[in-house]
């Protein structure tokens, strides 16, 4: 498939940041025994990645603002576009040679993320997404589960760990959908939690305690994967929000009753 100039750009940043993180991953198993542990490395990696992004779409798009994860918010001389940038989402992951996170950029236009893009650089799996041109892996197109019954689904979410806010009710919710589903995940990367939603290889998610940059371009990939999105506490667009509901039509109420029924204990 054709993408346009500016996904093209995103692409190839995405790669190019990709090849140093692959390269750090590398390293981690090593650093993962040493009595100082790997976090001193894990964030230089994420800041070297996050410069090579920033550089790469500089310099096609020069007066584009950016939102990232490791150099917060910098205005463009252009007010309605700015790249939204994780550059090593599932961190921890990362951190304990867990090959399970991503390089992941959206582009906002006028508060909509009108572009995505969300790369594995250990599965060497791309997913991208322009809106109204569908959502791709790998160039093949995406689309959500089919599934109607929420007891038939394999859902995920992100699990409390220490010192994360409202640990109970997250247990809570935990709790309900467990005895409703076929089964939960923790898998560590909201971006790549959202893109195996779009790909139909979860047939739901939730998560709380997130940043834009965790889900910008997956939010995009599940719309365009004729999936719904929705927030936590209430309907519209969970973006700006903390966290986020996905699923496909059927499942969507499903979710948000247990999700309802939850707050209750």
């Amino acid at each position: 498939m054709s993408s346009s100039p500016v996904l093209t750009v995103m692409i190839n940043a995405v790669r190019k940041a990709a090849r140093g993180v692959q390269r750090d991953y590398g390293e981690v198993s090593s650093l993962q025994v040493s009595m100082k542990g790997p976090g001193d490395f894990v964030t230089a990696s994420d800041k070297k990645a996050e410069k090579v992004l920033r550089a790469e779409l500089a310099k096609a798009r020069p007066t584009y603002g950016f939102l990232g994860e490791e150099e917060g918010l910098t205005k463009g001389e252009d007010p309605d576009h700015r790249f939204i940038i994780d550059p090593i989402d599932g961190t921890s992951n990362f951190m304990h040679a867990l090959p399970f996170f991503a390089v992941t950029i959206a582009l906002e236009r006028k508060g909509e993320v009108v572009a995505g893009v969300t790369y594995n650089p250990i599965s060497d799996e791309l997913f991208h997404s322009e809106k109204g041109q569908g959502a791709f892996l790998n160039n093949k197109r995406m689309r959500v589960s089919a599934r109607k019954n929420l007891h038939e689904a394999l859902i995920s979410t992100n699990i409390p760990n220490i010192g994360q806010k409202n640990q109970v009710s997250h247990r809570n919710e935990i709790a309900v959908l467990q005895a409703r589903t076929a089964g939960i995940r923790g898998l560590g990367s909201a971006a790549l939690e959202l893109a195996y939603v779009a790909c139909g290889r979860l047939d739901a998610a939730w998560c709380h305690h997130l940043n834009a940059w965790d889900m910008a371009a997956g939010l995009l990939f599940i719309r365009e994967a004729g999936g719904f999105v929705s927030r936590l506490d209430g309907e519209g667009d969970p973006l700006h929000t903390d966290g986020y509901v996905a699923s496909n039509a059927e499942l969507m109420p499903q979710m948000k009753q247990a999700l309802a029924d939850a707050k209750k204990l």
